[in-house]
């Protein structure tokens, strides 16, 4: 008697983690040639019991697969078929059915599992779409470097042949400034250009500086004598490329001359065009450099000074005595010739071969999945 209770006891136990859940219950009609598929989900272990009747005409088709392509089942002009199987892992159920007939075709299927334990009994078998990525791996023939080659090659460059410079002289003149009481203009200027740059393929001359002198009357003159007579006994035997004072000052090898203290002076300036006009028409301007004395120099070496048209402008504010004012320019001329010279490089280049290598396409695809699916 306590064996056959034992036994009832264990035959109750067991039945409870055999109970079938129904998973769906189902009347489909469906059109002549047409196809209808319904998808559940259901966890690994889970015996999938399937039960089909046709009401009426038998149904041309009917399958079971584990998706995406894992075939369960597959009959022909089915009327009646009950089908168990066992899902392996879990995953997505294809019930699908097809009509091959022109007419309707109407049937019922009840589909039910019975969870593999207590930890699955309550699997959702509902399914959704997910987008997942899948990776496939496509074999290319590609130039893959396999080193470096250390290459000798002849080449040509452009160098210097010869370098000098010297001094070319712009403009020497005298210009008379006529005083307040001749009831002429008091103002006058001189106009100068400075040697144009020359830039061909193998030679170029360049303006690099330039300096200018204004000095009144004789006086002036005197000390411009003085002057050529230092800068001659400095400079006897040495290599140069000035000749004048005025050329030693714009090389930058004399900084300071010799300048009068007594006799008439003179109002100067140097500027562009436009201030000469309003210079002119006694309105304001701004010059490049400017003052008052009986002599005065400056030297020019910004590259912007370098090229174009200049202006002395010259003012006597003497009432009777008019003056000669003697304006120097003198230019600094940079003279380069080059030639062409032959010389070895070295050229690193990679060096490649080709290879089969396997390249990965990734693409992304929306597939079923069970409801759980993260």
């Amino acid at each position: 008697m306590k064996q056959f209770l034992l036994g009832c006891l264990l035959l109750i136990a067991g039945g409870s983690f055999a109970q079938k859940i129904t998973v769906a219950e189902l009347q489909l009609k469906l059109e002549g040639n047409k196809t209808e598929e319904i998808m559940y989900g259901f966890a690994a272990g889970d015996r999938v019991i399937v039960a089909f009747k046709a009401d009426g005409s038998a149904l041309g088709e009917m399958s079971i697969l584990q998706y995406p392509d894992v075939l369960k089942f597959r009959g022909q002009n089915i009327r009646e078929e009950k089908r168990e199987f066992t899902a392996t892992d879990k995953g997505v159920f294809v019930f699908r059915f097809t009509n091959t007939a022109r007419g309707k075709r109407t049937m019922n299927v009840t589909i039910q599992r019975v969870p593999d334990g207590s930890a699955t009994r309550n699997f959702n078998t509902a399914v959704k779409w997910a987008t997942v990525q899948d990776t496939a791996w496509t074999a290319v023939t590609k130039d893959v470097m396999v080193g470096y080659d250390t290459l000798k090659v002849q080449k040509t460059r452009k160098v210097v042949a010869s370098e000098n410079r010297y001094e070319e002289l712009v403009i020497d003149k005298s210009q008379r400034v006529n005083a307040k009481s001749s009831f002429s203009a008091t103002r006058t200027f001189v106009e100068f250009s400075l040697p144009v740059n020359e830039v061909t393929k193998y030679e170029s001359k360049k303006v690099v500086a330039w300096a200018y002198w204004v000095g009144v009357g004789e006086e002036s003159n005197e000390f411009w004598k003085q002057n050529r007579k230092m800068i001659v006994g400095a400079v006897q035997g040495a290599t140069t490329f000035f000749t004048t004072p005025l050329g030693g000052i714009a090389a930058g090898a004399v900084t300071n001359l010799v300048l009068p203290v007594n006799g008439e002076d003179v109002e100067y300036a140097i500027s562009n065009e436009q201030a000469k006009n309003l210079f002119i028409a006694q309105k304001g301007y701004k010059a490049y450099d400017n003052g008052k004395g009986i002599a005065a120099y400056k030297r020019f070496t910004e590259s912007k000074l370098q090229q174009g048209k200049f202006y002395v402008l010259l003012v006597n504010d003497n009432l009777v005595q008019p003056i000669d004012v003697n304006v120097k320019v003198s230019a600094i001329i940079e003279h380069i010739k080059y030639k062409d010279e032959k010389y070895t490089d070295y050229e690193v280049k990679p060096r490649y071969e080709k290879k089969i290598v396997k390249e990965p396409q990734i693409s992304s695809a929306k597939v079923p999945v069970t409801y759980d699916y993260r």
